[in-house]
């Protein structure tokens, strides 16, 4: 009971301490006479703006029951549009080809939460060929024949030496080039090779950890060596391995942001392409931020959910 408020009073002081890097922050800002404009921010993160409908082609305008036809010259067959809230032409009206028709309301993904859709897409599937690699690579680096253990520190020594800007380089305009990837599958590539030299380490840690008796005990009872591995070793191991591999994980969330050098829409692209449209530099890189922290965030809830209910099973 007396442990309480003793505790209580660092949460206090937590949140202190919160509201000054708060009030820094701001009081920062205004040295600089910034204005804090966060409506400039909104349009990009939900998007409300009408939808405009053009004209696919030149011919002339129908207007019958609140819905617009539009019957075209070269034979085409006719656009109804009947959805939209506001016409903005005539009956009898002569249109051409690019000419605004119609809009239409709707409410729809701003440009900031389709960059993290795209930056959660490209996660997921580096994410997935990254734990294949390091499991491979993993698995070759313990193996007792020198030439995969001898290919596998050599991919693991030449990804982790090197910059992840300068392989995102190498494989987008040499490889990319050589095998004619799109961007996409470029960064992919990229990201998975990466990451997959941390993981591959991770796992041979994990791997070298558990007792070697485990293994003679597994081929005693008539298991082949794979077998042992997939379901002896390789369990115990992904276990003690969780929490370092949840961090690389959320590293690979973070790491993402660099495939933005080769023109791909993510997040952190997008986050540029708001502010020079928007010139709200602060409160766009601080949306920008809070976003990569939601998936990291829940990615890390997501991890010590796993780890209690595997501990709670022993």
């Amino acid at each position: 009971m007396k442990e309480q408020p003793h505790r209580l009073k660092w949460h206090i002081l937590f949140v202190i301490t919160i509201l000054a890097i708060a009030a820094g922050i701001y009081s920062a800002s205004q040295t600089i006479n910034y204005n804090w404009q966060w409506n400039r921010v909104l349009p990009y993160i939900v998007d409300t703006s009408p939808v405009d409908i053009l004209a696919q082609g030149d011919g002339s305008a129908s207007i019958n029951n609140n819905s617009l036809t539009i019957v075209y010259d070269n034979g085409n067959p006719e656009r109804v549009i009947s959805n939209a809230d506001t016409i903005l032409v005539s009956d009898g009206d002569i249109v051409f080809e690019g000419d605004l028709l119609a809009r239409q309301e709707s409410v729809r993904m701003g440009i900031l939460i389709e960059g993290l859709l795209v930056t959660l897409e490209i996660s997921v599937i580096s994410l997935f060929f990254a734990l294949f690699i390091g499991l491979v690579a993993a698995l070759m680096r313990i193996s007792n024949n020198p030439f995969s253990k001898n290919f596998s520190l050599l991919y693991v020594e030449v990804i982790r030496g090197t910059p992840l800007l300068v392989q995102i380089f190498i494989v987008y305009f040499f490889l990319g080039t050589v095998f004619d990837l799109e961007r996409f599958t470029a960064g992919i590539v990229a990201l998975s090779v990466f990451t997959g030299a941390y993981v591959a380490e991770i796992l041979r840690s994990g791997i070298q950890s558990i007792s070697p008796g485990q293994m003679e005990a597994a081929r005693s009872l008539g298991m082949t060596y794979p077998k042992a591995m997939l379901y002896v070793i390789l369990p115990q191991a992904f276990k003690r391995t969780l929490p370092p591999m949840a961090s690389q994980l959320i590293n690979l969330i973070k790491d993402s942001s660099l495939v933005s050098v080769i023109s791909i829409t993510d997040l952190t692209k997008a986050g540029r392409e708001v502010v020079s449209g928007s010139f709200a530099t602060f409160e766009v890189w601080f949306t920008v931020a809070a976003l990569y922290l939601l998936l990291t965030s829940t990615l890390s809830w997501a991890i010590q959910r796993i780890e209690k209910r595997l501990a709670n099973n022993g």
